[in-house]
């Protein structure tokens, strides 16, 4: 498996060279806060649906304001929505306006609307948790005679499908990016919908995370993040992860428009 590889510079560009990807996973600024990073990037979402494969899929983070905001720039690129999951955070944050305090955030599925959601690559995920039914044993009744028992015994725990809630902690305390997401949460998704030693491009790559992931579960990884300090520090991560070797070197410094 080559080496995950991360590009430093705008995603707009850099990105619409390379793939095609089996899924391309987003974690792009929401655009709510006056923090300097935090505005919004316009016409990523076209290319990223450039970059796709006909069976690939996109994943993409987000609180619902930010989905309400730009669903329709997600329909006017070509892509339909599959299906989202919720990830449940240990702690959170919220605006003075809230009256909830937010430990949540959505991953939203979309995949290319000239292709059947059927074509579309999706492993379904499953956890070993399932109860085990009561083990259930008949009494014999008087005027049966003498019969055996009859009784089943299940086997315990055993698999059921992934819930669409997905507690996860935060990063809180030892993030490196400062909207850092679960490596564990992220390799759910991409074991979900990129196969076996497949390509995951990340348009908004931050700290590596989905990198990490990306290794963990041995899909290849390319990913691109504009701030070069960030960036060296994801190459950094990455380098130091058991999983993988050396990180690619490549960097063009860019600068979004």
């Amino acid at each position: 498996m080559s080496a995950p590889e991360i590009i430093t510079g705008d995603c707009r560009t850099e990105m619409s060279v390379r793939g095609p990807f089996d899924m391309v996973f987003a974690d792009p600024p929401y655009g709510d806060t006056s923090l300097t990073w935090d505005r919004k990037v316009e016409g990523w979402i076209a290319v990223a649906v450039a970059a796709l494969k006909p069976s690939g899929s996109m994943w993409v983070f987000g609180f619902m304001r930010f989905f309400i905001d730009q669903g329709g720039l997600f329909k006017a690129a070509g892509l339909r929505y599959a299906q989202d999951v919720v990830w449940e955070k240990h702690n959170g944050s919220s605006f003075h306006c809230d009256r909830f305090k937010r430990v949540h955030e959505h991953a939203v599925q979309f995949y290319r609307a000239d292709t059947e959601w059927a074509a579309v690559w999706n492993e379904v995920q499953t956890t070993s948790d399932a109860r085990s039914r009561v083990v259930r044993r008949k009494k014999r009744p008087a005027h049966t005679g003498d019969i055996g028992r009859g009784h089943y015994v299940s086997e315990d725990g055993g698999p059921r499908i992934e819930r669409s809630v997905i507690y996860a902690r935060s990063c809180h305390g030892r993030a490196i990016h400062p909207t850092e997401k679960p490596s564990g949460f992220v390799e759910k998704l991409i074991r979900t919908s990129c196969p076996p030693g497949g390509i995951v491009g990340d348009f908004f790559a931050g700290s590596g995370s989905a990198g990490e992931a990306a290794a963990m579960s041995g899909r290849r990884y390319v990913g691109c993040e504009i701030d070069p300090e960030m960036a060296r520090a994801a190459r950094d991560r990455l380098a130091g992860s058991l999983f993988v070797g050396c990180v690619g070197t490549t960097e063009k410094e860019g600068r979004a428009g």
